[in-house]
């Protein structure tokens, strides 16, 4: 049985799982800390390019360098402002089979750079050890981890046994109410306490343990499994910041589409990676509710993204709960705002 076919069952048994992993199966030892979680990082294959074949070239909208190797092909893209870069990889499939929606089949791998990207930063001294250390690399990228949440997904654990992935859930259910709440963020699903840059530490709650809302999702991709430095408060500052609406107002990043209240046309200037924003509630502040990641063009053409969301309980880029699309006029598309390059 798995979440989305049975969310009443699950629901109703969530509170007393979330009491029996409060006792045994949350590390409530040492506090962790931002810095000592590293970002990924493994030995790469050697790169098919050879320095001296790449060309570095410029592009507008967004300011970004693109790299492109002899025969023209385009390896790798790097956005001013931004740490997130796109590099070309062996072809994979995104899909949930079990529910509706098209797969998205992809060369795009998803990193993260040391530092934001500038105009020129080829030329500094760790650009070249990284991009060949990068090139080709099958390593879990960002949005192979992100998937590593949706419906069915296997648990693993790290060498503290400490769950860092596996099927998550949206938030314990609200009481009187079959639906979930917000407000679970990646030390929710975790169940560690983690102390933030600024000195401020936060414990995990019992009862959300598994469960991740939708910028508690991205912080928990980006954030944690990635190695983005993560704020405690939604305040201006180094750091990606807690809400949806912080991300998109005063957070890090590269803007591709700002928020004028209306959905955005320029889908074309986006990339894997990016971080999506909507205004869901449609109320009259128009303020940003929901966050998501864009996965790219599906099998039909069509832009989809994965995030975490009430009616599917948890992380998912199918159509349950609405399509997982910024054009087709469902809701999630007609609600669309905002995105950002991380």
């Amino acid at each position: 049985m798995t979440r989305r076919s049975a969310l009443t069952a699950r629901r109703a048994v969530m509170g007393g799982l979330a009491l029996v992993v409060g006792i045994g199966g949350i590390v409530v030892g040492a506090v962790r800390e931002e810095a000592v979680v590293p970002a990924t990082a493994a030995a790469a294959p050697p790169s098919r390019a050879a320095a001296s074949d790449l060309r570095f070239l410029r592009r507008d909208d967004p300011a970004r360098t693109t790299v492109v190797d002899a025969a023209g092909t385009v390896l790798a893209t790097f956005t001013d402002g931004a740490r997130t870069v796109t590099l070309d990889g062996p072809e994979r499939t995104f899909a949930e089979p079990q529910f509706a929606g098209a797969p998205v089949i992809t060369r795009v791998w998803v990193r993260l750079l040391p530092e934001e990207w500038r105009a020129g930063a080829e030329s500094a001294p760790w650009f070249r050890p990284w991009l060949q250390q990068n090139l080709g690399r099958t390593e879990p990228d960002v949005l192979a981890m992100a998937t590593e949440y949706l419906d069915g997904a296997p648990e693993g654990r790290d060498a503290e046994g400490v769950r860092v992935r596996g099927d998550a859930r949206y938030g314990p259910p609200a009481p009187g109410s079959a639906a979930p709440l917000e407000n679970s963020d990646f030390v929710d699903y975790l169940g560690v306490s983690w102390r933030f840059a600024d000195g401020e530490v936060r414990q995990g709650e019992p009862g959300r343990y598994g469960a991740v809302d939708c910028s508690g999702f991205i912080r928990l991709v980006y954030g944690y499994r990635a190695g983005y430095p993560l704020r405690a408060d939604n305040e201006r500052g180094p750091g990606l910041p807690r809400r949806a609406r912080a991300m998109v107002e005063v957070g890090p990043g590269a803007v591709l589409l700002p928020d004028t209240g209306a959905p955005p046309s320029n889908l074309g200037v986006l990339q894997a990676g990016d971080l999506l924003f909507f205004d869901l509630d449609g109320a009259p502040d128009q303020r940003i509710d929901h966050s998501a990641i864009y996965l790219g063009r599906d099998a039909a053409g069509q832009h989809r993204f994965l995030s975490s969301r009430v009616r599917a309980d948890g992380p998912t880029l199918g159509d349950l709960g609405g399509t997982s699309l910024l054009d087709g006029g469902g809701h999630y598309s007609r609600s669309f705002r905002a995105a950002k390059r991380l």
